[in-house]
């Protein structure tokens, strides 16, 4: 533990660097936290620390810790994770957190998430709310297999399509109706790039993250237009609120609200439609 905390002080506070370090310790040993605390130094105190060293190595490079073990812990799920997809993040989880705490007046509600990555939200609400018919589509085919997989290991009867959002072209996806409609689009703008750490720049997909500066509403303008659906549930960039409001009030939404995330950012909105 000691010798994986000093190496990472290198480059990471006191504080992440223990937390890097239990994660690291928990994934080699197989162990939890706290069968670590519990068990007997002499089964758990590694005599050849080199053991740890490539997984410090890619640490200091800032490589994330979930790309380095190919998976996470989200929302109870055991997620798979590569290069190909983001990492779920805490505030996506206080998006999902407002879906599924809903009273909602449809008992069998038919769930689209756009942009589904590695199925994070789609398989989180199926878990709440198995009752519902949950389909996740992205343009990434890597991401849609990356998804299925991970549906399969949690064991959640969730579809994932391989769908453009931009295509006009007819589909079984397209032909459906939805109740609610669920997304976590690229929303960074190019001239945000530069504040953003190289943990993510370097090793995220680009394409899931950025869009350009002259539009950075293209995937939601999309969406809302598109799909119609009932309930509109939206992850968005915190210093485009009001953009979002004035585009969904365009496309004949109501009862629009802004929601803040657990980092007191404006980060999530939600809209529905009187049809």
């Amino acid at each position: 533990m000691n010798y994986i905390i000093s190496r990472l002080r290198e480059s990471f506070d006191a504080d992440e660097a223990r937390a890097l370090a239990w994660w690291v310790l928990e994934e080699v040993s197989g162990l939890s936290r706290s069968q670590l605390l519990i068990a007997d130094k002499g089964t758990t105190n590694f005599a050849d620390t080199q053991i740890f060293d490539p997984i410090i190595e890619r640490l200091l490079r800032f490589e994330p810790i979930q790309y380095i073990f190919g998976h996470t812990l989200w929302y109870g799920l055991d997620l798979k994770v590569t290069p190909a997809t983001l990492i779920p993040r805490p505030e996506t989880a206080d998006l999902v957190d407002i879906i599924v705490n809903i009273q909602f007046p449809i008992s069998n509600c038919r769930v689209l998430d756009v942009g589904t990555g590695s199925g994070c939200i789609a398989l989180a609400i199926k878990q709440q709310h198995p009752e519902w018919q949950v389909t996740g589509i992205d343009i990434s085919v890597e991401a849609i297999e990356v998804a299925r997989e991970n549906a399969r290991r949690n064991r959640l009867d969730v579809a994932f399509e391989q769908q453009d959002v931009f295509s006009d072209e007819p589909s079984a996806v397209n032909s459906r109706h939805y109740d609610i409609v669920v997304s976590n689009p690229p929303y960074i703008r190019e001239c945000e790039r530069a504040t953003m750490c190289s943990n993510v720049l370097d090793y995220e997909p680009a394409t899931a993250l950025f869009v350009p500066d002259d539009d950075p509403l293209l995937f939601y303008r999309r969406v809302a237009a598109f799909y119609k659906a009932k309930f509109l549930f939206f992850e968005i960039n915190e210093a485009l609120g009001n953009e979002m409001v004035a585009m969904l009030k365009e496309n004949g939404y109501t009862d629009i609200q802004i929601h803040l995330d657990s980092y007191g950012k404006q980060r999530i909105v939600t809209a529905r439609m009187d049809r």
